[in-house]
Parts: C-alpha cells; sequence; structure tokens
C-alpha cells in the first residue's frame, strides 16, 4: 500500500511537470522540457528508492503532503500557495517557449538542470539526517532535533535544497521570465518556516536551544 501510494503520487508529479510546460507551449519538440523530466524524475525516483529500502517509516510521513494535509489551516494556505508557484515555474517557461519572449544560452540550460539535480541532492541529505523530515509541520513521539549533516550549517536545508531547484526549474527550461514565480516562492517559504519554527519551539524539546546555537535560517552567513 505505501509503496503504492508513493508510486501513484510520483506518477502524478512527473506528469504534471512534463505535460503543464509541453501544454503552455504548444508543442512536443521542446527538448529543454524533455531533458528536465529525466533530471527531475530520475533525482526524485532515485530519492523515493532510497526511502524505500531504508527508511519506509520517512516515505510514510513524505507522501502525506501537500495543501489539505496540515492540520494548520494557515499552512495549508501555504501549501496552496506553493504548490501554485510550483506549478507556474514550469507553465511560465512553456509560454515563454511559445511566444519567444527570451531565448537562454544552452550552457545555462544544463547548469539549471544541475542545480535542479543540487537541490534533489542536498533534500536527500535532509532525508539521511532526519527521519523525522515530514511533509507536514508536527513533532511526532520520539523525535529528537538534529543538528548534524546539513542541519549544521543551517535550520531548514530542505528549504534550502528547495530554492536551489525552484531557481534551477526556469533556467533548465530555458526561460529568463520563468525566475519570477521562482522568486515568488522565497516570501512563501519564508512565511512557512517561521511558523514552523515557532511550533517546533513549543513543541519540540531542544529546538529553541538549537535555534539559538544555529542563527542561519537558509543561507549561511546571510539569513
Amino acid at each position: 500500500m505505501l509503496m503504492a501510494r508513493a508510486f501513484a503520487g510520483s506518477a502524478f508529479l512527473f506528469a504534471v511537470i512534463l505535460i503543464v510546460p509541453l501544454g503552455a507551449a504548444g508543442t512536443w519538440r521542446y527538448p529543454e522540457a524533455w531533458w528536465l523530466f529525466a533530471v527531475f524524475s530520475g533525482s526524485a525516483g532515485t530519492v523515493t528508492i532510497w526511502l524505500w529500502g531504508h527508511d519506509k517509516a520517512l516515505l510514510q510521513r513524505r507522501v502525506k503532503a501537500g495543501p489539505g494535509s496540515e492540520a494548520d489551516p494557515t499552512q495549508n494556505v501555504v501549501q496552496t500557495l506553493a504548490a501554485a508557484v510550483f506549478l507556474a515555474s514550469f507553465a511560465v517557461p512553456g509560454l515563454d517557449r511559445r511566444f519567444g519572449w527570451t531565448h537562454v544560452p544552452v550552457a545555462v540550460v544544463i547548469a539549471g538542470d544541475a542545480l535542479v539535480a543540487l537541490g534533489f541532492l542536498i533534500v536527500f541529505l535532509v532525508f539521511r539526517a532526519n527521519s523525522f523530515a515530514a511533509g507536514t509541520i508536527e513533532a511526532a513521539e520520539g523525535q529528537a532535533v538534529i543538528d548534524t549533516g546539513p542541519y549544521a550549517a543551517v535550520r531548514h536545508p530542505m528549504y534550502a535544497g528547495a530554492l536551489v531547484m525552484f531557481a534551477g526549474i526556469p533556467l533548465a527550461l530555458g526561460s529568463w521570465w520563468g525566475l519570477l514565480p521562482a522568486a515568488v516562492i522565497v516570501p512563501v517559504l519564508v512565511w512557512r518556516l517561521t511558523r514552523e519554527e515557532a511550533f517546533l519551539a513549543a513543541n519540540l524539546p531542544g529546538y529553541a536551544d538549537y535555534r539559538t546555537r544555529l542563527r542561519w535560517r537558509l543561507v549561511p552567513y546571510v539569513w
């Protein structure tokens, strides 16, 4: 059942990230979209298979995610906004392709694919370090503060990885205009993580001390 849910969720996501840019571009002849699909689905699929083999409990926590999954209604709003921005990150580059608004060098497209892969690598390191990295904001029984691995650099490394990924998606799709929705995700994630920190400080023993010891939230020496 767990693997079936994970497979169904992944299949739906992969279909969306391919159909949205191709549909917006109005053509199947959009090689950048196919390259990104290969990088994204290959990276996400590899992480999912690793979770199945090494941490099924975390995989179970990850399949419960997205709009409507949060106990806090405000976080459901945040999740909805994040989902909309995610879709826009694929749709705007597709429209850019259709109407020829901008032209991105091949080297930048390759760099964008590399950023997407790097974002997934950061997320994988988070999963390897923290078996409680759920898709919803919660404090589970037995959960402890993690301050090793990527958590030694920033307090929210998974969101940092997501930002790297969001920056890479429009470039991989050959669009400068696509950076606009990618920029919108920043305040959305900041809104989510500030509320998440307040929850964890109140409900996860040791988190308030961790927050005091590690200053940086998303980017070391910046914020």
